[in-house]
């Protein structure tokens, strides 16, 4: 798969800088980010979120991402930016024993997102467990944007177009996330 334009090794002072700038840039093709502490992380998310709810994937359902990578890649803390750059104000913590939390937010766009699904399925077997929760619901409904950590393990229920995020470690500070559509 080809890379886009939208390659880019994060430095704290700068990355916000360009992806701003980065104005041609197709948020959902496959981007690449070196990120060298939990604080950039969180700091790319956050833009990727707001991002996301003013670009949403799709219109007519939920926009879905899809979070991937070993234990302590990162996945919880990008949910945390995430969630901040949508506007939620509640401490937000991954749901590992309860599956899932939902986060309400202010949707600045009319007709826009206005809920926050987070789902861990760490625990889950596999998608029938996810199913018997009503995310099919979750995901056709367009107030909402979806995300899952492990979602490789329940990929039999995602929707065929989601956003895939994969956290891998380079080391003890240092990730490397790839998104893609």
């Amino acid at each position: 798969q080809k890379k886009s334009k939208c390659f880019v090794n994060l430095a704290y002072a700068n990355f916000t800088k360009h992806i701003e700038e980065e104005e041609k840039c197709d948020y959902y093709k496959l981007m690449e980010f070196i990120s060298k502490s939990e604080q950039e992380t969180r700091k790319l998310a956050q833009i990727l979120g707001k991002e996301i709810v003013k670009n949403p994937l799709h219109k007519k359902r939920a926009t879905v991402i899809g979070l991937e990578g070993e234990l302590g890649a990162g996945k919880t803390t990008f949910v945390k930016g995430f969630a901040k750059g949508l506007g939620v104000k509640e401490k937000v913590t991954s749901p590992t024993f309860i599956l899932m939390k939902v986060y309400n937010f202010k949707g600045k766009i009319e007709g826009g997102p206005k809920f926050l699904f987070h789902f861990d399925c760490y625990r889950l077997k596999d998608h029938k467990d996810l199913a018997l929760l009503g995310a099919k619901e979750f995901m056709a409904d367009p107030r909402n944007i979806v995300l899952i950590e492990w979602s490789d393990r329940i990929e039999e229920i995602l929707p065929t177009r989601y956003i895939k995020i994969h956290l891998d470690h380079i080391d003890k500070k240092t990730r490397k996330i790839t998104v893609k559509k």
